[in-house]
Parts: C-alpha cells; structure tokens; sequence
C-alpha cells in the first residue's frame, strides 16, 4: 500500500519503527480486552440473554423484555442500580440534557467541576431566559471551576463556589475541544471522595462519552450518581446505528427518563424498532472494538511525536478515554490533517472537507468523518475548531489497521501542502 503514496518508502520504514517502540503498550491494551471482554461475557450469562431477547418492540414498546434485559446488563457492568438505554436518544448532548433537565429544579444551581464543558452543553446551560427551555430559562443558577495551568481541580474555588442552592456537580471525564488532560477513573474517584466531603448531599454526574470500556472500572463504580453517553461511541461497538444512555441511581436516571419522555411514562415505554440485535452485539464488540481504536490512537502518537508535534495522551500515556490530542499549529495543517484522514475513509472518501459552521459550535470547525453511521466517533474521524493553536482531535477506528492507514494518508497529505518536510520533521 505504500507504493500508493509520494512518501511512501520514508513512511513505511518509519511506521515499522514505531510500531515496534510501541509494542509493550499494544499488549497492555490486548490484556486489558481480554477482562473486559470476560465480563461482558459474565453479564449476558449472568442474566440469561438469549434469541428471544434480540426481537424488538413497535409502538408503545410496553414490556419489551428485549429491552428490559438490555439495561439490566448494561446497568451491571457499569455498576450501576439502572440503566435506561434508548434509541430515541440521538446524542450524548441529548443524553446528558436529560440528566441535567430531569434532576434540577428552579432555583436550583449547576456546577461544573472540571471547567468549562463541551461546546455543544453551552445552549444547554443557556446565560438568560430567552424562552429556548435552555437551564437558565428556568432560573437555574450556573457556575464553572476553572481548572488550573496544569489541567488540576481547584479545590479551593470549588469550595467558596458551593451555596445553598447547589444541587447537581458535573464532571465531564473527556477533555472534548479543550486543551486539557481527560480524567482517569482514579482522578473521579478522588473527586468524589472531596465533594462529599464538602456536601454529601450533592448529586454528582459524569459526562462518560468517549471513556466507556478504556478502563476496568467506570465513574458509577466509584461513587458517581449519574452518568450519560452515546451508543454510537464506544458502547454501541460499532454497530449501533443511534442511541445513548443514562446509567446510576435508580432515582436519578427515573427522573431522567421522565424528562426524557415524559412523567407517568419514564422507564415503562419506548419502542426499540429492530435495534436490539445491533445493540446486544454492538455491546458485545465493545471492549475489542475500543481496544482496537486505542491501539491507533497509540500508532497516531507516537508517529506523530517522531515528526516533532506535540501529542496529549503522549504514545506510553495511561488513557482514559480514545482521544488523541494532536498540536498542529496552523489551520493549513489542520486542514491537510482531517483532509488526510478523509480520503482514508470507507464511506465518502472523495469528498474534501472544509472549515462550516455547525450547530452548538461558537468557531469555524472542520470534520473528517466517513463514517458508516453519521457522527459515530467510534469509527475513525478527526476533527477540531478553528482556533488557535490548532489542536486536531482524532478518535476511534473500528480496525487498528484502518487508523494506520488513515494516519499515513493523512502524513502524506500533510507533506504534499509543503508544510511539513517529512524526513526533517515538523518545520
């Protein structure tokens, strides 16, 4: 394949290079597939999965056992007392817009621990009421902790912030578009263990998108309340086609499922209209499917350090979730990178991204994603805002092999716009 590229004898020893440096961390990960997978295994035996479970429910979706049984395992190998696990969510965004709509009230006050969060929660939250339905719409007060220099929790802000009005603290476990570590599962741990000792009343939710099946453990294992994601990121393995969840306190995600369909209904209703088969099996390829991604995003680091960029999670890094943060420096490279990756794709490789505004976003971005399913940041796809200093943010891969293809194409692209030489490295 590398006859196919202008650069592709430099490129081919160099990647040879790399993948041996990289090889004890690739046998690390394959370990930690091989638990995962033996407890995803435990859980369908545990709870009986069988054929009859993988039909699915029409219209009212009243006693769906297919669905019931789902989140029943769901629910356990997240350690968590219920699990509402539906395809009528369309995000993660949407997930955790229940969560944050079905656990507060007026007058109540949000707080983000870990800074400002995601980009698309902004017209969520809201700064006013201007009849959008945003939080503040219903007069409930927010606040954020700026994380320090060093990507830490500021504890002593946190504290002087908490009121009596303080109801709900959200962590958001990956960095997203900020330039921020992302947090591991012992840093949520200790998190938790500091705020309940400020308010032990407090509800603590996790923002888990992007960091399910990274680790052995997930936030509802070490305390956390509330937590939401996407199925059409790790969870869903590939195959799930839309959806997401809310797991934790069966008082909270009941809450949750009222705001998300409507009280009186909550957890009892909600076709599944031909997605439970996808979603049984999708679960099943969890674990292997992000140990592949985590395997390319290992390749993409350490490649991309050898060329002289900066990268965090660096390529021997402890991650917690399958970004990869990559430093560009320039919009040119940012351009030529997500371009790069695009004409690496399955679906829609002959179309060239460019910089658009897009909804929920306050800067210019631009997206690589020729995805099998639309915005499924399990399958390989890079992207980042306009903005300097140009970070691009690059995740999933369902094969490790695509994500090296991908990112041999996308540093041949790069050398072929002339901002990079790749045998000096990064000018």
């Amino acid at each position: 394949m590398y006859n196919q590229l202008r650069h592709g004898q430099w490129i081919e020893q160099k990647a040879i290079a790399v993948e041996a440096k990289i090889a004890p961390v690739i046998k690390r990960i394959e370990r930690k597939v091989d638990l995962l997978q033996w407890k995803v295994l435990a859980a369908y035996r545990d709870h009986g999965v069988s054929e009859l479970h993988l039909h699915s429910s029409t219209g009212y979706g009243y006693d769906d056992l297919g669905r019931e049984t789902f989140e029943k395992v769901f629910a356990s190998l997240f350690g968590a007392e219920m699990a509402l696990v539906r395809p009528n969510i369309i995000s993660g965004t949407h997930a955790i817009t229940a969560c944050l709509h079905g656990v507060l009230r007026p007058g109540d006050e949000l707080i983000y621990l870990t800074g400002r969060p995601y980009d698309t929660l902004h017209q969520v939250i809201g700064k006013e009421r201007d009849g959008s339905g945003s939080l503040a719409d219903y007069g409930i007060a927010y606040k954020e902790i700026p994380l320090s220099p060093t990507g830490q929790v500021d504890w002593e802000a946190f504290g002087g912030a908490v009121s009596e009005r303080t109801r709900l603290i959200g962590i958001q476990r990956s960095r997203g578009y900020a330039d921020r570590p992302s947090f591991t599962i012992a840093d949520i741990r200790e998190m938790v263990e500091r705020i309940r000792a400020i308010r032990p009343d407090l509800i603590i939710f996790v923002d888990n998108c992007y960091g399910e099946f990274v680790e052995d453990m997930e936030p509802t294992h070490v305390g956390v309340d509330l937590i939401a994601g996407s199925l059409i990121k790790n969870p869903g393995g590939g195959l799930a086609k839309s959806g997401g969840y809310i797991a934790g306190k069966a008082q909270w995600v009941e809450r949750a499922a009222s705001r998300l369909v409507a009280p009186g209904i909550g957890v009892e209703g909600g076709a599944t209209h031909g997605y439970m088969r996808d979603y049984y099996q999708g679960l099943f390829l969890a674990p292997h499917v992000v140990g592949e991604a985590l395997k390319g995003v290992v390749f993409a680091a350490a490649f991309l350090e050898e060329l002289g960029f900066k990268t965090t999670p660096s390529w021997e890094e402890t991650r917690t979730d399958i970004i990869q943060q990559i430093y560009l420096g320039s919009p040119e490279l940012l351009i030529a990178f997500c371009q790069g990756i695009q004409s690496a794709s399955p679906i829609d490789a002959h179309i060239l991204p460019v910089p658009a505004a897009m909804p929920g976003y306050q800067d210019e971005v631009i997206m690589a994603a020729g995805t099998f399913v639309q915005g499924a940041s399990i399958e390989l796809s890079a992207d980042g805002p306009l903005r300097p200093p140009y970070i691009v943010f690059m995740q999933g891969g369902l094969t490790y092999s695509h994500v090296k293809i991908g990112i041999v194409q996308a540093l041949d692209h790069m050398a072929g716009t002339g901002h990079i030489s790749l045998e000096g490295g990064h000018e």
